[in-house]
């Protein structure tokens, strides 16, 4: 099955809707930066490149409604644009860094009109989307080699197909490699309290007859210390310069049980989910989500009302608990500061 989280069509943004997957498959659609950065904060769509690749779209559908305005009033127009989708989601680097690109091809048109502007960031919009297929097939091919054939991978969250353009990160190298002849099976778990594996990881493995199995998220020790995991793969919205790695809730629990059973631990990662301004995962900023999503899940509430709730929805993986990063330049074993800033100056 292949799977459009974001499609062009009629000249508005189409994205599935990922908050009612898998018990419906519907798209909503966007005409303008504001509705596409709402799409962002209520994770209609979620995961760091395809919030990127949302972005780019919005700033392009922003130019496009402003497009027959006078140049002031496209400025300003746009300039609120890119606030209001800056603003959408802090921890995911892949929007900011997707927002940047959009700023700079927009301000190396100086005084180009307004229609000439929006058919220009429109064009990069669609680039970065390909670009991103691009990148997700090459960090496959690059993270198929680490699997053995009959390999049992744990993953942690959805970093498959939904979280990206398409192929997917993590579960891109796992498409990679079934794709190449391997037996894969996948230990997904449901990954609290947004339910991303229960409902997006395992829904996207069942669509193409991967083996997967789902699991709690307390669950991965047990299995571990049964030997019934040979390797966790995840994702990640953003890796510091020092090789730490933020990724949705519990990551860091999963990576502390993998090394002390003597699990690889790998992240899939593109380069433009690594942020060099950023010294170590100290200085990553975590979102805290609403507390309904911990006390409840949608129409049915199990928490105590009252309840004192936090709802972290990030944590951070120091790198000496990372294996190797699986990047689109290859596979950077025991990640640190040198080699990371070395993989920017491969071409």
């Amino acid at each position: 099955m292949n799977i459009e989280t974001l499609r062009w069509q009629d000249n508005r943004l189409e994205m599935i809707d990922q908050r009612v997957l898998p018990a419906r498959f519907e798209y909503l659609s966007y005409d303008s930066a504001a509705g596409v950065a709402h799409g962002i904060r209520a994770m209609v769509v979620r995961g760091a490149p395809a919030i990127g690749c949302a972005a780019a779209y919005g700033v392009a559908l922003e130019a496009l409604r402003l497009k027959e305005t006078a140049p002031e009033a496209f400025l300003s127009g746009m300039e609120k644009g890119f606030a209001s989708l800056a603003q959408s989601r802090p921890t995911a680097v892949n929007l900011f860094w997707a927002l940047r690109r959009m700023r700079q091809v927009w301000q190396g048109m100086g005084a180009a009109a307004p229609a000439t502007v929006a058919e220009r960031l429109l064009n990069e919009a669609h680039e970065i989307h390909a670009e991103d297929i691009r990148i997700n097939r090459a960090m496959g091919a690059a993270g198929a080699a680490l699997l053995a054939d009959g390999a049992r991978v744990l993953t942690h969250c959805n970093a498959g197909a939904l979280a990206t353009a398409g192929w997917g990160t993590a579960l891109g190298v796992i498409r990679s490699a079934v794709e190449a002849g391997k037996k894969i099976s996948v230990i997904a778990d449901e990954t609290r309290p947004f339910l991303q594996g229960a409902r997006l990881t395992a829904w996207e493995m069942v669509q193409e007859n991967i083996p997967v199995t789902l699991i709690t998220d307390n669950m991965a020790g047990h299995l571990m210390a049964h030997g019934e995991v040979d390797a966790v793969i995840v994702g990640t919205d953003r890796v510091a310069a020092n090789g730490d790695v933020a990724n949705k809730i519990g990551t860091y629990m999963v990576a502390v049980l993998a090394r002390r059973h003597h699990i690889p631990f790998y992240v899939a990662c593109p380069l433009s989910t690594i942020d060099l301004n950023i010294a170590s995962g100290a200085d990553i900023p975590i979102e805290e989500r609403a507390v309904e999503e911990v006390t409840g899940f949608r129409d049915c509430q199990w928490a105590a009302h009252g309840v004192k709730v936090r709802n972290p929805a990030f944590d951070v993986t120091p790198a000496e608990l990372v294996t190797a990063l699986i990047t689109e330049k290859g596979v950077v074993r025991e990640p640190g500061r040198e080699k990371i800033a070395a993989l920017f100056r491969l071409k």
